[in-house]
């Protein structure tokens, strides 16, 4: 009978370790951002006119994230393409793309307690950006021309568990 306690007790902490979140920004937890991207209308129309068109004629931007405290090597991947008319994400997971160009690509990072602050909607890009909270390469003027949805996708953290560890490199 001790046995068999120990055994199911050793199941079911298998079974919850198995049911975790992904550590935040980790690949499987960008793919889970890439859905949520998708059901997210601030995200999919409002960056469907002219954000998603500047491509230089790829058919795809690319934003790289990662946690600062983390350190750059933990960078994932979001690969956003025009879709029936809608800004969709295509894919989101490890680096596939490391080349980037700035001048149509992003790369943004903040440490992880900045990152929670903006996912829970404490501020918006526009104080994270001005205080240094969220660093950022990418085509600023273009990004201050889409706040509204810019700040859809700072919430993101806030909407996708992530387990606070950091992403395996």
């Amino acid at each position: 009978m001790k046995y068999a306690s120990v055994a199911l007790a050793l199941v079911a902490a298998f079974a919850s370790a198995a049911q975790a979140a992904p550590a935040m920004m980790s690949a499987e937890w960008t793919a889970q951002a890439c859905d949520a991207w998708n059901k997210d209308a601030a995200l999919t129309n409002g960056l469907a006119e002219k954000w998603v068109k500047n491509d230089k004629g790829r058919g795809y931007k690319i934003i790289h994230l990662y946690r600062t405290d983390c350190g750059e090597p933990t960078q994932t991947e979001m690969k956003i393409s025009a879709k029936d008319g809608k800004a969709m994400c295509v894919y989101g997971g490890a680096v596939q793309n490391p080349k980037m160009d700035h001048a149509v690509d992003y790369t943004m990072h903040a440490t992880t307690d900045r990152w929670d602050e903006m996912g829970a909607g404490e501020y918006g890009p526009m104080k994270a950006m001005m205080f240094g909270r969220l660093k950022f390469a990418g085509p600023k003027m273009e990004a201050m021309s889409v706040m509204g949805p810019f700040e859809a996708f700072l919430r993101l953290p806030g909407k996708i568990p992530g387990d606070k560890a950091c992403p395996a490199k």
